[in-house]
Formats: C-alpha cells, structure tokens, sequence
C-alpha cells in the first residue's frame, strides 16, 4: 500500500466535527419561513391556474410570432409605413424583332461505338443572336448564345 492509499483510507476514517451551535442558530434565522397549508379548494384552484398559465404562455408566444410575421410578409410596406400599391408596368411591346445565326466553325469527327463500329459526326459551332426593340420606352435587349450542332452520320461497311 502506497502513502496515497493510506492517506485516503485515513481520510475515510475521520468523522466531520459538528458545527458550532451560534452558526446553527444564524443558520435557523434565515430560513424561509413555513406557509401554513391553505384550505383544499384554494390549493386546487392554484394548482388549476399553475397548469393552465404553463400552457398559455408559450401559446400566447408563438400566436403573437406568428401573427407579426403574417403582418409584416402579408402587406408590403415603403420606408414610411404606407402600403404600396401594386402597379403591373405594362407589357413590353417588341416593335422590331431581330434572330440571326453566324456559323461559327464546322469540322467532322469519328468515333466507336462500344461493338468497335466507326461512326463520324459532323459538328457546326454557331452563335444565336437575338435582337428587340421598343421605340415607345427605348429599351433595347439583345442576348446572343453559343450554339453546336452534332450529327452522327453512320460508316457504311460492306
């Protein structure tokens, strides 16, 4: 047995001295005094409100969340507080309506199929480009978008 063994087991032994009698009496002073207990309707009655106020509370919570989101998503609002009014600006009229293709590149490739049967494709690389104008607004809008055309075109074998 090693000093630490015997030091715990010493340790164990001892018996905790009582506290002085003044501490105790200090002690005895600030104890919370006693409710006397009350007549059986009222302490049902509490016990009543105890559990209903356990569960109106967090329902009072969220119908109050859920209530402030609705309102402030439901309605939209300006900087000021005032609700806008919702204006649809009317349909963009195209008075000119340009679609043109530029061929771009075009070149021929070969590939197997997984029996090992050639096969070329012929490949055209283009660039879409569509052009619409509205005079009345002056808005013009052009997009253009690259393109390519693969089409496989069969080896004949004899």
């Amino acid at each position: 047995m090693n000093d630490l063994e015997r030091f715990e087991q010493e340790l164990r032994s001892l018996k905790p001295a009582r506290p002085p009698a003044e501490f105790m009496e200090r002690l005895r002073e600030l104890e919370p005094a006693r409710v006397a207990p009350q007549a059986d309707s009222h302490g049902q009655t509490q016990w009543l409100w105890a559990h209903l106020v356990r569960w109106l509370v967090p329902a009072t919570a969220v119908l109050a969340a859920a209530g402030f989101v609705w309102f402030k998503y439901s309605h939209p609002k300006t900087q000021h507080g005032r609700s806008l009014a919702v204006t649809v600006p009317p349909p963009l009229k195209a008075d000119s309506v340009q679609i043109d293709e530029q061929l771009v590149g075009a070149f021929d490739a070969v590939g197997r199929l997984p029996n090992g049967e050639p096969v070329r494709f012929h490949c055209r690389e283009w660039m879409d480009n569509v052009v619409l104008r509205d005079k009345t607004r002056g808005v013009v809008i052009e997009q253009r978008t690259p393109r390519v055309e693969v089409v496989p075109v069969r080896f004949e074998t004899y």
